[in-house]
């Protein structure tokens, strides 16, 4: 087994991530993510599969500029009956501007029995051909071996047929996929080992999916056995349950296994920001339970775990936050003590004497709160505000008047059902009074669209500030329409993101609530001055 150290890291958000249920890469969202990539200094960026669809195409016709990661296409063998000369599909991979190719080909009979129809013999040469002619006008041939592990347990030899033909052809790696996600880490354990005993390690990869929630750790059980080339994506996108997480990936190989993955010097410090751009071109909420990058990664709640992270954080945290970009999150809530409430305060700044009475009095307004139905353990904003406005540190920039929000349902010009939502705004602001009115497919979207038209001309601040996703609960057990309404939004700029929360039997209220609270941090973070009158 090849004891080498270093582990090449095979990213494949691009293709295989492209792959997942609802996600639909432009292509300046392929170019975003792998400059990024490439900045990280990934090994390999696989890229798509040119011919597959016109977005690959053009994305392949001009890719970014890469300083770091070799661009990857993606292809598959030759077809039954043709020569790899004469196969279109080999071609369209063949003649791009990326110069490495990763090709998949099956390694399980069943698959070459059923799915292919082909003999097994004359699928060996399609494997041999193919990457043969690949090598000789490519710079490096990668074979992914489809369906590897099941194959393996159904015919072992078969299997190894397949991976001696493709080493033979000329394969850089031989890459040995888990593709319905069903294998365990033990299983995985014990076949690259008997593997790598054959093949030296330092050719051997490793591509898993997630559908038994064992991605990463079958990916890390594949590095002990050996193997040294990991694939995965970014936020474990993928097919089905997702592929391994490669922001899990690694700092689990680093600072865990000791592995030296030839990123740049403080490239692991990206990898929050990493996961978040994803999301963010996917339009959709960060994870907050990820490991690693997630905001609930170094969250602590309980006054017990907060008293001794203040002491010492390795008391409670595993690494460091900083090493992965994240950052160390105290919570405040109806549970938490004064050790808690002071710890928060250092975070956002906050020079507070512990035997102020403020802080007391904060604490049992919180508890007071929360039982009215806050909840400032997912509301980080709202609490620093709170915590503000305590100790009169937080000024009033606007002053709400009044507000009125009308939902009309109707048939519009085409014969469409639509529902529209109209705001109408009275604010105090600048010493003078300011009414405006906004439209949205929502109240609460209508009620932001007011505000903004209101506050804008005042504070330019708001530009680049976007709702990004939007929670009600209803609170009393009860239930019916006059139970109480909880309603949490998260907010975002071109720096951060934060959350706010609003409550009131009325949902618009509640809503307002939490608006208010996200233009006022907003506002206040930017060290906006509340305008004066002209």
């Amino acid at each position: 087994m090849n004891q080498s150290n270093r582990i090449y890291l095979f990213d494949t958000t691009l293709r295989d991530g492209a792959q997942t249920q609802g996600v639909d890469f432009t292509v300046a969202d392929k170019a975003a993510i792998a400059r990024e990539l490439d900045r990280l200094g990934i090994d390999y960026i696989e890229g798509g599969w040119p011919g597959a669809n016109p977005t690959d195409d053009r994305f392949f016709a001009e890719p970014p500029a890469f300083q770091n990661a070799k661009f990857v296409a993606f292809g598959m063998t030759r077809r039954a009956g043709r020569s790899a000369a004469n196969d279109p599909g080999l071609a369209a991979i063949l003649q791009t501007k990326a110069r490495n190719v990763c090709m998949v080909g099956k390694t399980w009979d069943f698959h070459v029995d059923v799915a292919l129809e082909v003999d097994r013999a004359e699928y060996l040469e399609m494997i041999s051909d193919s990457l043969a002619y690949a090598k000789s006008r490519m710079e490096e041939v990668m074979f992914d071996a489809e369906h590897f592990f099941d194959g393996y347990k159904a015919n072992p030899d078969y299997a190894m047929a397949c991976l001696g033909a493709a080493e033979k052809a000329g394969a850089r790696w031989l890459v040995l996929c888990d593709t319905n996600g069903g294998t365990l880490p033990h299983e995985v354990e014990r076949i690259v080992g008997e593997v790598t005993r054959k093949i030296p390690g330092d050719r051997i990869g490793i591509h898993t999916h997630n559908d038994t929630e064992n991605a990463v750790a079958n990916t890390l059980a594949a590095v002990r056995a050996g193997a040294r080339q990991v694939q995965g994506t970014i936020n474990g996108l993928g097919e089905r349950c997702g592929n391994a997480n490669m922001i899990a990936l690694i700092p689990n190989l680093v600072l865990k296994m000791g592995f030296d993955t030839g990123l740049k010097p403080n490239a692991m410090q990206r990898l929050t920001h990493l996961s978040r751009l994803l999301d963010d071109r996917l339009n959709v909420v960060p994870n907050r339970s990820a490991a690693y990058v997630g905001t609930r990664a170094f969250a602590h709640k309980g006054g017990l775990h907060v008293s001794a992270v203040e002491k010492d954080p390795k008391t409670y945290e595993h690494v460091d936050p900083e090493v992965v970009g994240n950052q160390r999150i105290i919570v405040v809530s109806d549970q938490a003590g004064r050790s808690n409430i002071m710890a928060r305060f250092r975070q956002i700044g906050l020079e507070v004497d512990p035997k102020d009475p403020g802080v007391a009095r904060l604490l049992e307004t919180v508890k007071e709160r929360e039982a009215e139905g806050y909840a400032y353990d997912g509301a980080d904003a709202s609490f620093e505000l709170l915590a503000r406005h305590e100790l009169h540190t937080v000024p009033d920039y606007f002053a709400l008047q009044s507000f009125r929000v009308l939902a009309e349902r109707r048939v519009n010009a085409r014969g469409q059902l639509i529902a529209l939502s109209e705001a109408t705004v009275k604010l105090d602001v600048a010493g003078r009074r300011a009414m405006e009115v906004g439209e949205g497919n929502g109240p609460v979207n209508a009620l932001d669209a007011a505000l903004r038209k209101a506050l804008i001309p005042v504070y330019p601040e708001l530009e680049d500030m976007r709702l990004v996703d939007f929670k009600v609960r209803i609170l009393d057990s009860a239930g019916g329409s006059a139970a109480t309404t909880r309603v949490m939004i998260e907010s975002a700029d071109t720096k951060s993101r934060w959350s706010t929360i609003g409550v009131s039997p009325n949902i618009v209220d509640a809503s307002y609530n939490a608006l208010y609270d996200a233009i006022t941090y907003k506002l206040f973070r930017d060290g906006a001055t509340p305008a004066r009158p002209a």
